[in-house]
């Protein structure tokens, strides 16, 4: 094995999906690309990090919501342009032909392009390590979508597509929930 210097551990274990998530504060609806995500546990829980130099970061502190959009490969340059200007000055909605669809519990947007959106509250922010913990209250798929592989990002501006789908559900069903 070679060695790998440590500023660049990080693109071993980046997690994935990338997702778009919507905010709105108080005046205008903004998008942000995020590419860490967290799923807590078998719940409709995650965490995203993200922090002060995100222009969306004060809308979610001071709201309390936002949605998580989970676009599809072909959208590829929509989550990059997104994640590569400042709603401060850009209205990434109209740029990036993003439709609103309206949310039913949260004020942000629902982005009609993406595969699925989960409407979520924020339930903490660790602030230490730019952390936010939101709670999902609402979740939609849109199965009539012909693309459905998501995006991972290594976190050096690569990517990688989910591939097949390897089915063990048998095999672990003593540790999964159930229903699942």
């Amino acid at each position: 094995m070679e060695s790998l210097q440590m500023s660049r551990v990080f693109t071993l274990i980046e997690p994935g999906p990338v997702v778009l998530v919507t905010t709105n504060d108080g005046q205008k609806d903004n998008v942000m690309t995020i590419t860490w995500t967290m799923v807590l546990d078998f719940t409709a829980e995650f965490a995203i990090t993200t922090g002060p130099w995100n222009y969306s970061y004060i809308a979610l502190q001071e709201s309390k919501e936002c949605v998580i959009s989970i676009p599809t490969v072909d959208l590829i340059d929509t989550v990059v342009g997104v994640g590569t200007c400042s709603g401060a000055d850009t209205d990434k909605f109209t740029k990036f032909k993003l439709t609103r669809l309206k949310a039913k519990y949260v004020r942000p947007p629902i982005i009609k392009e993406c595969l699925a959106n989960i409407e979520c509250k924020v339930v903490d922010i660790l602030t230490q390590y730019n952390i936010v913990v939101l709670q999902g209250v609402a979740a939609y798929f849109d199965s009539t979508r012909e693309e459905k592989k998501t995006l991972h990002a290594v976190g050096d501006g690569t990517f990688i597509v989910d591939g097949r789908r390897i089915d063990r559900k048998k095999m672990m069903q003593a540790k999964l929930p159930s229903g699942i």
